[in-house]
């Protein structure tokens, strides 16, 4: 079951405002996360001019609570505005990417990367307390497990209320479940809540991909494709992300994306997938 309102905890993140508080917040939660010694679990989060929503999204992951050490990995993406200053002052570690783009951020951030397994996150979005236990447990109980993928719902910012979003997202599960029986499961592998192994991950060469494909889903397929073990859907509602629908709004709101998945459903047109 789909949660019709916005959950009262990512409620709490989102609208927590005060930078102050939430960067003493942080770097508290931060340091009984990340532990000592070598890190578990990296989480990489490419961002670029997030200023106004990375204390949100940091505060929901340093909340997390699991037995695995975790590092978080900010790329700053030639940022205009404060978000590196945002970032360094929680004590959570930030790099550099000059080279514009998704790819480039990710890659940087796989490079940068110490642990085990790589969550990857978007800097717009919020992680309940259980994300970073459910997305690694997979590959705890299974070693022929490649890469995990996770569900999501929006956060209406736009002029979209919650209710539109709740049944499209029904339909966008329908469509994930026809790629997974019937087209391609990678397609449904997004870059903001998906997770694999290190290792295997600089062995495929990263998030790099033909023109017309995405990082995200690209770097799933070949993983797959290459043997390193199977796709797993994550559907815990602990594990259940909360994401901006800025990315929908600027695409042209939510009819226009009905009808893209319509189009894909019905028409087979599959290229140059948003992350819808």
């Amino acid at each position: 079951m789909r949660p019709i309102a916005v959950t009262p905890y990512a409620q709490e993140c989102w609208n927590a405002l005060s930078i102050p508080d939430l960067i003493n917040k942080i770097a508290t939660a931060y340091k009984q996360l990340r532990k000592e010694g070598v890190p578990e679990v990296s989480i990489v989060i490419p961002a670029y001019n997030e200023e106004k929503n990375i204390l949100q999204t940091l505060y929901s992951l340093t909340n997390n609570v699991t037995d695995k050490a975790v590092e978080i990995v900010v790329v700053n993406n030639n940022s205009k505005d404060k978000t590196e200053e945002l970032v360094l002052s929680t004590g959570v570690r930030c790099v550099l990417e000059t080279k514009q783009g998704i790819t480039a951020a990710r890659n940087r951030g796989l490079a940068e990367a110490e642990g085990k397994y790589i969550l990857n996150a978007d800097a717009d979005s919020i992680y309940p307390k259980h994300w970073v236990a459910e997305m690694i447990l997979p590959f705890d109980n299974d070693p022929n497990v490649a890469a995990v993928y996770g569900r999501f719902a929006f956060i209406p910012i736009g002029k979209t209320g919650r209710l539109s979003y709740f049944f499209y997202e029904y339909f966008a599960d329908l469509n994930r479940f026809i790629n997974k029986k019937i087209k391609d499961e990678a397609v449904n592998v997004y870059g903001f809540n998906s997770g694999f192994k290190r290792l295997d991950g600089l062995a495929v060469d990263g998030f790099n991909h033909p023109k017309g494909a995405n990082e995200d889903g690209f770097l799933a397929l070949k993983l797959r494709d290459k043997g390193y073990g199977k796709l797993f859907g994550v559907t815990d509602i602990k594990a259940m992300v909360w994401t901006s629908d800025r990315r929908i709004e600027m695409d042209g709101g939510l009819w226009k994306a009905i009808f893209t998945r319509l189009k894909r459903v019905f028409f087979k047109v599959d290229n140059n997938r948003t992350d819808l």
